[in-house]
């Protein structure tokens, strides 16, 4: 089972970038195929290379503007021939040697495994980000459960399922693209894990550093329920985050950004529906997060 290694890259990280690509390329009996996506920008040169004696590559491809974190993930996953591709931030890496034998044991011998979600620790020994463990239930970041999203930098996909359900949307641009494709994925009877053994080193950095992050962030919350959701549900869900969004956000630029995203999810297409059928919704109900919240 071969395995691929996507790393989007703006080309302002060159040491991280370097970091990143070797310790991809340093797994053991990995034999990693690295495809660097220069997103609008070029891929730098690097500091690293293929080890002596392995069948690793690295393969740069450049997108000629930014075309976003979903659409540079499916750029890099047309250029890769793995049967499993990890998709991995430019500022990150992997914290063991052995990851990649871990995750060709378990994705050859568990067939209907399409995602695993890793476990993101801060470099500094802090106590991590509640968001980096995709389930409701977040306090103990080193149990492993099944779940109904996973992390879109720090995560391994089996290709064939990844390219059955169509990638990630690429309208997203940036926010809740993962969602998209793992609610795709479970309603074709797919599984969906949070593997703490597999370790992804990240800097503690907010999400609201992104200028739009909260105009997207709603926008493409109300693109998530339109495209996959029954009806019912698609308006549960979206009320259920305009109190929540009210709850939780005190800032009133914050709140006016994040209103203008949820009109402009309304009003612009969000692109082919396909709602899940209610064994999928009720499915993720068992899983522990319906897909309402």
């Amino acid at each position: 089972m071969k395995i691929s290694c996507v790393i989007l890259t703006m080309g302002n990280r060159v040491p991280e970038l370097d970091r990143a690509v070797e310790s991809a390329l340093n797994q053991v009996d990995g034999d990693v195929e690295v495809v660097i996506v220069g997103n609008g920008a070029d891929v730098p040169e690097l500091s690293v290379g293929v080890p002596s004696g392995s069948s690793a590559s690295i393969k740069t491809v450049r997108l000629d503007h930014n075309a976003g974190i979903p659409a540079g993930r499916n750029r890099g996953v047309e250029e890769c021939s793995g049967d499993v591709v990890l998709f991995l931030d430019d500022d990150g890496w992997y914290g063991e040697t052995n990851l990649v034998s871990h995750l060709r044991e378990r994705f050859s011998t568990e067939h209907d495994l399409a995602v695993v979600s890793f476990r993101v620790r801060d470099p500094d020994g802090g106590i991590g980000q509640r968001r980096h463990v995709p389930r409701l239930r977040a306090g103990d970041p080193e149990r492993s459960s099944p779940v109904t999203t996973f992390l879109g930098g720090a995560c391994a996909i089996r290709r064939s399922a990844f390219l059955q359900v169509g990638g990630l949307p690429e309208r997203f641009f940036y926010a809740h693209e993962e969602t998209d494709l793992a609610w795709r994925l479970l309603g074709e009877g797919y599984r969906i894990e949070y593997d703490a053994q597999t370790v992804m080193y990240h800097p503690q950095v907010p999400p609201t550093r992104h200028t739009d992050f909260y105009r997207l962030n709603a926008r493409n919350r109300v693109w998530l329920a339109r495209r996959n959701l029954p009806w019912p549900l698609a308006g549960l869900y979206l009320l259920n985050w305009v109190a929540l969004t009210l709850l939780r956000e005190r800032s009133g630029p914050a709140l006016r950004a994040w209103f203008k995203g949820f009109t402009e999810g309304l009003r612009e297409p969000a692109g082919e529906r396909r709602p899940m059928g209610w064994n999928t919704a009720w499915r993720m109900l068992r899983l522990g997060r319906p897909p309402i919240v």
